[in-house]
This record gives structure tokens, sequence and C-alpha cells, in this order.
């Protein structure tokens, strides 16, 4: 099997963006191919989960080579829902580490603030079991409120640690110029302080406004190649060390135990095993914190700290950007924006970013492992991508 490295990286803003989807698609693929000095792929992926229903358009992948001239490359368009994009890179892993493709373009890509706040809800709502879950008005929000109830009763996380989470990854996303939500928030502002209830509401009671992700547009790039194409293009050698994905149960409540992620853990398992280190080895993260509550939970299936001690070490400071293990440096889903299809590919190229050491002031020092999972449906379809420098 060949070694499969990062050549060129691309991104948008995430935030509103008033250009068709294709058009979202095209900007960071250009970016990534000038990037890397590339001007032809051999295949080219786009990770979308919405184009049908929100933007009307499928074959975005034919659609994105069409675009940008980049025939007779082929191209395929992957679905995982919120997990498509992680899915998309993993699909590339494959078919450059088969010898199938010297070079593959995967571009993650959503246009959803054209969408109503109803509409937005109901199109994310369909990741649930339309008959066990969708019909009796199941949503992503709910099931995260029932979860962090019962994560909360189990381990003493309390909604202080949850307003931790929102308000280390709004100060990171002040450093990133591409985040949705550049605005610092204080525990007094959104928690403790007279204003609270009303500037930071419940929305899925315990979690509150702050405890969700915005419904952001955007894309993100990655150009994966052979070591020797690697080597040619004169950039950081990045290497995708692991990709590991693994699923649960479609239904929540068909879990034995409703507050671990074993899915997660899985993937996690599979990814360090194939990377060839362990994920006390690993520098810098980005974990799909879609709702506050899945960073402190992510942090401990994925091995970074024991069951039902996350929370303390967000207390401690060791996942800020200055600590022991800096987690979502970007300022997260949280705060940079959840583009649903481009989310999995925005968080490689964010640790791609800090590999390469071109973070700028949200910069991790000596960052030489990366760690990126991205949470599928509820928990019940999960890719974890593992990242290394070399010298």
């Amino acid at each position: 099997m060949k070694e499969v490295y990062v050549v060129g990286i691309g991104i948008t803003k995430f935030s509103r963006l008033e250009y068709p989807l294709i058009e979202i698609a095209a900007y960071p693929s250009i970016m990534a191919m000038k990037d890397c000095g590339l001007s032809s792929v051999d295949h080219v992926y786009v990770a979308n989960m919405g184009g049908s229903r929100l933007s009307h358009q499928t074959a975005l992948g034919s659609a994105l080579v069409d675009h940008l001239s980049l025939y007779p490359a082929g191209a395929e368009t992957i679905e995982n829902g919120p997990a498509s994009g992680a899915s998309a890179i993993k699909q590339g892993y494959m078919a450059v580490a088969s010898g199938v493709h010297d070079v593959v373009m995967v571009t993650g890509v959503e246009r959803m603030r054209e969408a109503n706040s109803l509409e937005a809800t109901d199109f994310v709502a369909s990741l649930a079991h339309p008959l066990a879950e969708q019909i009796y008005g199941v949503t992503l929000p709910s099931m995260a409120g029932m979860f962090t109830r019962l994560y909360m009763n189990k381990y003493g996380v309390t909604s202080k640690h949850l307003a931790m989470v929102a308000i280390k990854n709004h100060d990171n996303a002040m450093f990133n110029p591409n985040a949705h939500l550049r605005m610092p928030i204080t525990m007094e502002g959104i928690l403790t302080g007279p204003e609270a209830s009303t500037n930071n509401p419940f929305v899925a009671d315990p979690l509150r406004f702050f405890d969700m992700c915005p419904v952001s547009d955007g894309g993100a790039c990655l150009i994966l190649a052979t070591k020797e194409v690697a080597k040619k293009s004169k950039r950081p050698m990045i290497r995708l060390a692991g990709v590991g994905q693994a699923t649960d149960t479609h239904c929540v409540h068909e879990r034995e135990n409703p507050t671990d992620l074993p899915a997660v853990r899985g993937a996690a398992e599979k990814c360090f095993k194939m990377a060839g280190f362990k994920a006390k080895d690993v520098d810098v993260a980005e974990l799909h914190d879609a709702f506050t509550i899945l960073e402190i939970v992510e942090s401990e299936e994925v091995g970074f700290f024991k069951k039902g001690e996350g929370h303390l070490a967000l207390e401690k400071g060791y996942t800020s950007l200055k600590g022991k293990l800096p987690i979502n440096p970007s300022g997260g889903l949280k705060a940079k924006g959840h583009p649903v299809g481009a989310t999995g590919v925005g968080q490689a190229h964010e640790i791609v970013t800090q590999l390469r050491g071109e973070a700028g002031e949200r910069q991790v020092k000596d960052a030489k492992t990366g760690f990126t999972c991205n949470f599928g449906g509820f928990g019940n379809n999960v890719v974890a991508l593992a990242f290394q420098k070399e010298k």
C-alpha cells in the first residue's frame, strides 16, 4: 500500500456566501491546486449532504470537473451526513494508497444559509430514523439535549463546563479569519450574568443557544497524492497516516449505554492502529463539536482522557490553545462553522495548516501529529483521520 500525502489545501470563509453551490466548491479547489502547483488531477471526490434539497443540484463531482475544466478526471459525489467530508477524504486515501490514482482532489461543500431555520432543522433531522425518530418530531438538538442531561447526571458535567467549551472555541475563532463567529463571549454574558437568559436562551434543555454551532455555507479542499508527487510539490510533507470508520445503531434508544459513543471509539482505534501512533502522541486535534457536549465526550472516547474526565481536563486548561493538547484551534464547528458537507474537509484543512506551521496567531507550537473526528448522524457513523508531519 502506498503512502498518501496532503500536497494542497484551500478553504472559503464559513459564513453566509452569496454564490451558487458549485462556485463555493470551485473556490477552495482552485486554491488547493495553486497551493501545490498542479493543474490536473486523476479523480475528484465532492462531499455534500444537501445539494439536491437545498440547492436543487446533484452530481456535484462531475459538475466540479466541468466547472474547473479538469476532464477527463473521474468524479464522484460522497454523502455520509455530517461525516461526508471525512468519508470523501477516506475514499481519496484509498484511491491513492491502492495505486489506482496518483493525485485526487477532495472537496467538501454546503450551502445552507438560504434555507430558513425551520427548513434547516428539518433537513438535518432527516439523519434520524424515519419511523422510530423522525415521525415523532425528533431533531438533532433534541437528541443532543437528552444525551447531555444523561451525561451531566452520570459524570458531573455542568452548564459551566459547556460554556467553557463555547468560550474557548470562540476565543480561538478570533484568530481564524475564515471563522463564522468571530466574536468573543464570556461566562457572565452567556451563563452567570443578569442578561444571560436573554443572550443565551435554552434551545434543548440543558443546551442553550451558545451550546450549538451556527448554520453555515462554505467549502474546503485537500489534494492527496503519492510520495513521489508530494516531493515534487515542494510543500511540507504532511502524511495522511491513518483513517478509521465505525458505525453504531441508527436509533439512539437501541444503544446498550446511551452515554457511550462506541462508533467514535472504534473509528479512533482503527485510525491510530493504521497511523502507528497513539492518542497520547497527538499534538493538536479538531473534534466535531456541533454541540458543546460532544467536544468533551469525544475527547474521552478517542482516548485523550479517561471516561468521565474530559470536563476536568477542560477545567485545567489542557485543551486550550496553549494547553497540553489544544482541541479545536480553528474555533471548531461551534465558532468556525458547520457547513455539513464541508466540515470534515475543513477539520483536515486546519490540521494540515497547523502541521505546516502556517496557522498564525492560533498556531500550536511544535505540532507534528494531528487528529480529526467527523461525527455523522448522532454518532451512528464516524470517521477519524490522523496526520503526521515528516522531515
